[in-house]
Order: C-alpha cells, then sequence, then structure tokens
C-alpha cells in the first residue's frame, strides 16, 4: 500500500482539472489513492475526475465554498479510507504537477521527522501572457530554507495535519499559513526547497481580476491580523498597518487637507515613489530579473487601495456576525472562451 495520497481542489477548472489529475496519475505510484472535491462546479468536472479514476467528493452547498473546506474533505477521506498513508499531496486543480517533485519532497520529509510541510517553486504556466501573470509568478519566488507558511500545492505529513485538525473551514483565504502558524506553535516546521513543484494557469487577463485578487488579498491580512496579530507571532501586523497607511490614510489626508495647505499636504503621495524603491530593492535581492522587480513594485504600490477595502470588508463582515464567501477572480475555460 502506498505511503502517499493526494487531494486536488477546484471549480469550473475545465481543462486545468484534466491536466492536473493527469500529472498526478503518470506521476504517482499507481496504488496512490487520488481524490478530487469539487465546490460546485457547472461544468462537468465531478464526471471528468471520475472518468480519470479519481475519487470524486461534491462539497454541500448548504455551506459557503472555501478551499479549506475541499482540503479538510479530502484529506479527512484519504485518512479514513486508507489509515496507513503518511503523506498527502495537495493540490489546486488549475495546477500541474512536475515530474520529479515527489521524489524529493518525500525524501526531505523522511530525513527530517520534525517536518510537518514541505513545499518547492511554483511556476506560473504562461508568466508573460499578462502582467497580472507575470506578478503572481514573482510572489511565488519565496526563500529557500526553513519558512514559516506555505501556499496550497505542498506535500504535508499526515500526523502533522491531524495534530491540528487540518484547515481552517471558515477563512475564504489564506487558511495555509493560518494553520502553519498552529503547526508551528507546537513544534512542527515547514520548509520550501529548491525544486520545482507545479506549474499554475493563473488565467488572468483583465484589471478587475487581479483589482478582486487584491481585494481578497486585503482580506486575507486583515483576518490573519485579527487571528494571530498579537505577540509572539504578530502575523500579518505590518501588512496590516500598511495596507490602512498607503490605502486610505495617505491619500485621504493628502487629498482631504489639499485646499487649507496650499497643496502642501499632496507631497505625501511622494511617499509611493519611496514604497516602491523599497520593493523594487527587496525584489532585486530576491534573485528577481530588474525589469520583473520594477513591474512587481509598481503593482504592489497600486494595489494598496484594493487592499484596504478588503481589509475595510473583513471587520465590516465580522461586526455584521456573518459568515464569509469566496471572492472569485478567476475565470472558467467557459468564460475565457467567450472573452
Amino acid at each position: 500500500m502506498s505511503r502517499i495520497g493526494a487531494v486536488a481542489i477546484g471549480r469550473n477548472e475545465g481543462e486545468r482539472l484534466v491536466s492536473c489529475l493527469k500529472s498526478l496519475i503518470n506521476q504517482l505510484p499507481q496504488d496512490v489513492p487520488i481524490v478530487y472535491v469539487d465546490s460546485g462546479s457547472t461544468d462537468g468536472s465531478v464526471a471528468t475526475a471520475q472518468s480519470l479514476g479519481a475519487c470524486a467528493i461534491e462539497l454541500d452547498a448548504s455551506a459557503p465554498f472555501t478551499a479549506a473546506r475541499g482540503r479538510n474533505a479530502g484529506f479527512n477521506y484519504l485518512i479514513e479510507h486508507f489509515p496507513d498513508l503518511e503523506y498527502v499531496q495537495f493540490i489546486d486543480g488549475d495546477c500541474e504537477l512536475i515530474e520529479g517533485w515527489i521524489e524529493q519532497a518525500v525524501q526531505t520529509l523522511d530525513e527530517d521527522e520534525k517536518l510537518a510541510i514541505v513545499c518547492g517553486r511554483r511556476r506560473e504556466r504562461f508568466p508573460d501572457a499578462s502582467p497580472y501573470n507575470r506578478l503572481a509568478d514573482t510572489e511565488w519566488n519565496t526563500p529557500v530554507g526553513e519558512a514559516k507558511a506555505c501556499g496550497g500545492d505542498a506535500l504535508m505529513r499526515v500526523s502533522a495535519i491531524r495534530e491540528v485538525n487540518g484547515f481552517n473551514d471558515r477563512m475564504i483565504c489564506g487558511e495555509e499559513p493560518e494553520m502553519c502558524i498552529r503547526l508551528r506553535q507546537r513544534g512542527w516546521k515547514i520548509r520550501r526547497i529548491d525544486a520545482d513543484m507545479t506549474l499554475h494557469d493563473m488565467a488572468m487577463y483583465e484589471f478587475g481580476q487581479w483589482w478582486k485578487r487584491s481585494i481578497r488579498g486585503g482580506w486575507a491580512v486583515a483576518e490573519g491580523a485579527a487571528m494571530h496579530g498579537t505577540p509572539p507571532e504578530c502575523y500579518m501586523r505590518r501588512e496590516n498597518k500598511s495596507g490602512w497607511m498607503w490605502g486610505f490614510f495617505v491619500p485621504l489626508i493628502a487629498i482631504a487637507l489639499a485646499w487649507q495647505t496650499s497643496g502642501l499636504s499632496l507631497l505625501l503621495l511622494l511617499g509611493y515613489p519611496a514604497l516602491m524603491w523599497r520593493i523594487y530593492r527587496y525584489r532585486l535581492t530576491q534573485g528577481d530579473l530588474p525589469s520583473h522587480a520594477r513591474l512587481y513594485a509598481f503593482w504592489c504600490m497600486l494595489s494598496k487601495p484594493a487592499q484596504a477595502i478588503g481589509q475595510f470588508q473583513y471587520w465590516l463582515m465580522r461586526w455584521r456576525g456573518k459568515q464569509a464567501t469566496l471572492i472569485e477572480y478567476k475565470m472558467s475555460v467557459a468564460q475565457r472562451v467567450e472573452t
């Protein structure tokens, strides 16, 4: 019996899901159980997964769909039906596993019993198709070595995930780093190794998609700071302050006081070029090309108002006592064909 299981999650991924599942089937041993968890797709994703030999689970639509719910459902199915599994490879349905990843990831986990998660480099399949795709590819270029968090694609140790009861079902984004915090608090470690892990199809070609994704990022910042922003973790505290300052207070004060200060308050806006320069210099230290670092710095600065909107939306929803729903920004394959 295999030591490994795989969980893929998705919603209306179309051909991307086919590529995802085929990459798992072709690269994993034949006895590896593969589970696909669907969040209300209308494009026949469930039937597609079943036709490829994966076990397909449909989430109950009576509760809001979240990636965390999907991953937990797949994980729980695996440990119930295959109790001897040691590791689970999680992958998003718009990603494709890169050949050779599993062998390197398993070896890394085998060598350190306190290692809960190992992740690698997620790469964008079409990074030059749009500036937004390039931004995502740059964003995923994180430092190699011991890490504080991982993304949605990663090989995880079953015993560690069970110890913290998996992902937080109620989170609509940012659920991976939140679970990693709970793992680290119990003495587990997360590591990013120098290996290509997955190919991702961002499919982001419109400004509106990027804007919604930035709002979603602001929500993740606000919720993360609310949950773990106090010492010693201080999670997302700096990002939370940055979103409010650059996305709301600086432009508000600069414009609101422009008349009273004879325009002097507009000098506050010079802080934005300074912010871009700091981000640019940081990205260069991560090995980015200068052109990519400039692009990232500009759009990161431009995202601050959207981030502030996301932070405001989180606190408004929390004040109203309502459960959040997904902030969707990606196009399905059908929508891409129509446009």
